[in-house]
């Protein structure tokens, strides 16, 4: 008796630590100095924000940093909304389109962890649409007619995860993709609110792959398979699965796919540039309206669907950084964590880095070009935002605008990356 008592008393001193507050580290707001980071060089960060917003090179812009679970950077310069004079302030809702891929990256991590498939099953195991898959041989531009071939293999998960799996993307793919999801009517996922990801994805898995399953890096459609894997394999809409499982448990009640009345005037006015690179509103592009937030839509795109609040996304960065937990919340184990930050596309590259199950990883050369710590991971979104997470300084940073396309401020994110950097007086030992 005393022996199958052991293990169970063990396991249960477990669950209970994981469920105590304070085991990890949550955000809250610190002195610089108490974390190693210099206040007059954050402050630079106040003189870089103001001068591309004064300048009207964007319109408004946030940035946040934090540094062993300590908030020592977050402040909003710019407008919101230039028309009515409204200040941008640091909890503004914005429009964070492919930073959604880290979140449905983690919801389908949840489901790894539960057993629920291995990360090199077919797709088709759960998918049936995209079963037989075949590969883009030849295209004709005139009528956007094509052969193909078959696949040498089955799309798996892993490589839907790794943008390895040749899905490409609507809208802003190559040409052959861009046509053949246009004739198919394969929706890009930002700001198409109607219809239902069950039926888009249906009708993609018989459309050909840019090339081979596991070939090369091919940024697509492949996390809006994810989202629909999701819904088949817990039985919920992407929405509710993400709100249940991730937004409420780390208190994210500012992320949502179509906002709620209550919170639909803290959006952002999204911008865009006319021909003489001056900032004007993005009423309409193509089938993009800057206003989708605030429809009552039906597709929830786990590529490219969501708004959220810098903070939001914040504690989701910490959650990782954390090994998985938030406030005493474990959503994913520190294994599959380290399992999604490694590279894992090989010897495959994507640009100078490599990447994980659903972020990119910073290799040395990214590392020289960019001025983060190898190791880091990273990604954003098309309006202006991006994000890393620095395992070894224990950084979560994030700098948020809402332009696109935006070439006035095409170096804005990365002078940020180095003055958060030169602001950190003491460095880690390496681990």
């Amino acid at each position: 008796m005393k022996k199958l008592l052991l293990p169970l008393l063990l396991a249960l001193g477990t669950l209970g630590a994981r469920a105590q507050p304070g085991r990890t580290p949550v955000l809250q707001t610190a002195a610089p100095q108490a974390v190693g980071m210099s206040e007059a060089g954050l402050q630079r960060i106040d003189q870089l924000l103001r001068e591309y917003t004064a300048a009207d090179r964007v319109p408004g812009a946030i940035g946040f940093v934090a540094r062993d679970g300590k908030i020592v950077y977050r402040q909003a310069f710019g407008f919101a909304d230039e028309a009515s004079r409204t200040y941008l302030k640091a909890d503004a809702i914005v429009r964070i389109a492919s930073q959604t891929k880290a979140i449905t990256s983690v919801g389908v991590m949840m489901l790894f962890d539960q057993g629920r498939f291995k990360l090199d099953d077919p797709l088709a195991k759960y998918l049936p649409a995209f079963a037989h898959p075949r590969v883009l041989a030849t295209f004709n531009e005139k009528d956007s007619t094509y052969t193909t071939v078959p696949s040498r293999g089955d799309i798996t998960i892993r490589q839907l995860l790794t943008h390895t799996s040749g899905i490409g993307y609507a809208v802003i793919g190559s040409k052959e993709a861009r046509a053949i999801y246009a004739k198919a009517h394969i929706p890009s996922g930002v700001g198409t609110p109607g219809g239902t990801l069950a039926a888009a994805i249906d009708a993609l898995g018989p459309l050909p792959l840019m090339h081979q399953p596991g070939e090369k890096f091919t940024y697509g459609l492949s996390v809006d398979v994810l989202g629909r894997l999701i819904e088949v394999l817990s039985g919920q809409p992407l929405d509710q699965y993400l709100r249940t499982r991730i937004f409420e448990p780390l208190a994210m009640r500012d992320t949502w796919f179509y906002l709620p009345a209550a919170l639909q005037p803290r959006l952002a006015t999204l911008y865009t540039e006319d021909a003489d690179k001056k900032t004007v509103p993005l009423v309409a592009q193509g089938s993009l309206r800057a206003d989708y937030p605030k429809a009552t839509g039906t597709y929830f795109s786990g590529g490219g669907g969501l708004s959220s609040t810098i903070d939001d996304y914040a504690v989701f960065l910490q959650m990782l950084l954390n090994g998985g937990e938030y406030h005493g919340r474990r959503l994913l184990r520190p294994e599959t964590v380290a399992l999604m930050t490694q590279n894992q596309i090989g010897a495959v590259n994507q640009g100078v880095n490599k990447f994980g199950l659903g972020f990119s990883i910073v290799t040395a050369a990214g590392a020289a070009q960019s001025g983060l710590t190898e190791g880091s991971y990273e990604w954003g979104g098309i309006f202006g935002t991006t994000y890393w997470v620095d395992p070894k300084e224990k950084i979560v940073a994030l700098i948020y605008t809402q332009k696109y396309p935006n070439t006035t401020a095409a170096d804005l994110s990365a002078k940020f990356k180095k003055l958060v950097y030169e602001a950190i007086l003491k460095r880690n030992a390496p681990q």
